[in-house]
């Protein structure tokens, strides 16, 4: 708001140069009071745009549309001297790119992205880094139904209702090519993290439609990349990813879709992760967890299995290892309690929906309000919990290294109590590169 001052004189004061007193008693008098009022001006209202941010210290910016010139990300906040080249971040994104196999979305993107700051001679500088994917195999013409029908259960209409105007080619925004600029980023998270603090975060396919993998079949605590990465589906049982890759191929033929899981595990999370009250770990996985497209749950540890226990049976007793750490005999609690991290395993599982663009006749209305049907042209995932595997593994890592930060920052910048804290850095070895 602008602003601008006046004076008014009171207490009898005169103008300057007036002469209506005797000089005497113009000596005499007291100075004249001054009294500033401040009036206003009214300015436009300025709002900032939201959501296409996530994080405080380490902060990820998200830009581009499906069938745009490209997609990525501006990362914010990266400590400088770290080691980076496009080929970090180039795994992750194969991970997640279209085209992989047949139970995924047959777009064609090689999905090769370019750094082009924030990097100087392979480190990190310390500055924004900038990150670019192009899109290249974009086919508009086969969303001109889209322009005139909304798709069931998609979020066409709704961005219709928000914004009065959306990008009709590829969901825009709502597409989950979006999600490049997550992946990216969370590589780079998770290479902090893990040099750093030696933390690991997998996640895995554990359950497609009615095929669910039954969680004695994991063994959390050994559970490798390569077993994840064995098959198209992700799944870390063999038997069980045949019965899942069944279950997609038997609604993609027919130009149906199915939902499923994504299980997340996190090993060697440092203790004291996340802030009381609102900002407790748990409820910021499942903001970043839920702001993937198609999500519609999240839990973590005993969830709503927990409700069916009493506290007697539910509650993590504690114990002292042979190394003096203390630590809980079973993990009901899934590695948080009270908002904070214990040390344990955290565990989580997000729930997607089957996808919404089908290629089966269904009843719609038009943007003029007019009842039809549609079939829904344009190559899409018959599941997306294959391709979410990397995004969800992403979004963790964020939380986890914003946080990691966060700590460093209030109660690890003087010295910690050791009879009650543990270091946040991992020990290196003494000819290991810092970072």
């Amino acid at each position: 708001m602008a602003s601008s001052l006046t004076s008014k004189s009171i207490l009898g004061s005169t103008k300057p140069g007036s002469s209506s007193l005797p000089s005497e008693l113009r000596r005499l008098s007291s100075p004249a009071v001054q009294i500033s009022l401040r009036t206003q001006t009214r300015k436009n209202l300025q709002i900032q745009a939201t959501g296409s941010s996530y994080g405080t210290h380490f902060r990820v910016s998200t830009f581009g549309e499906s069938h745009g010139g490209g997609v990525g990300c501006i990362i914010d906040g990266c400590p400088p001297r770290i080691p980076l080249t496009e080929s970090d971040l180039q795994f992750d994104l194969d991970r997640r790119r279209p085209g992989q196999s047949r139970i995924t979305t047959p777009r064609k993107e090689t999905d090769t992205c370019r750094i082009s700051s924030g990097v100087s001679e392979g480190m990190t500088t310390g500055t924004p880094i900038h990150v670019f994917v192009p899109n290249t195999d974009q086919r508009g013409l086969d969303y001109s139904e889209m322009s005139v029908a909304y798709r069931p259960s998609h979020a066409d209409a709704t961005y219709d209702m928000k914004y009065g105007v959306r990008s009709v080619q590829g969901g825009g925004r709502s597409s989950a090519r979006e999600t490049i600029g997550r992946v990216a980023p969370g590589a780079l998270a998770k290479k902090i993290l893990k040099q750093f603090a030696g933390t690991e975060i997998l996640a895995y396919v554990s359950q497609v439609h009615h095929v669910v993998l039954p969680e004695e079949l994991v063994d959390h605590e050994n559970l490798t990349l390569e077993q994840i990465e064995n098959n198209i589906v992700r799944c870390p049982n063999p038997e069980y990813a045949e019965k899942m890759i069944a279950a997609i191929d038997a609604v993609r033929t027919k130009g149906n879709s199915v939902g499923g899981v994504v299980t997340c595990i996190v090993r060697n999370a440092p203790r004291g992760l996340g802030t009381p009250v609102f900002d407790k770990l748990e409820a910021e996985l499942a903001k970043a967890c839920m702001s993937l497209p198609a999500t519609k749950g999240f839990e973590f540890g005993s969830g709503f299995a927990g409700t069916f226990l009493t506290g007697l049976e539910h509650n993590d007793e504690f114990y002292t290892d042979e190394n003096g750490r203390i630590r809980t005999r079973t993990n009901r609690s899934g590695g948080i309690q009270g908002g904070i991290s214990n040390g344990e395993i955290i565990n989580m599982r997000v729930a997607f929906k089957p996808t919404s663009t089908i290629g089966r006749k269904q009843n719609t209305v038009t943007r003029d309000k007019v009842e039809t049907e549609m079939i829904a042209r344009g190559r899409h995932d018959p599941c997306v919990v294959p391709r979410a595997v990397p995004m969800v593994e992403a979004m963790v890592a964020l939380v986890l290294v914003d946080q990691l930060m966060a700590q460093y920052a209030q109660c690890h910048l003087f010295p910690i109590n050791p009879e009650l804290q543990e270091p946040l850095q991992i020990e290196q070895p003494q000819n290991a590169t810092a970072l």
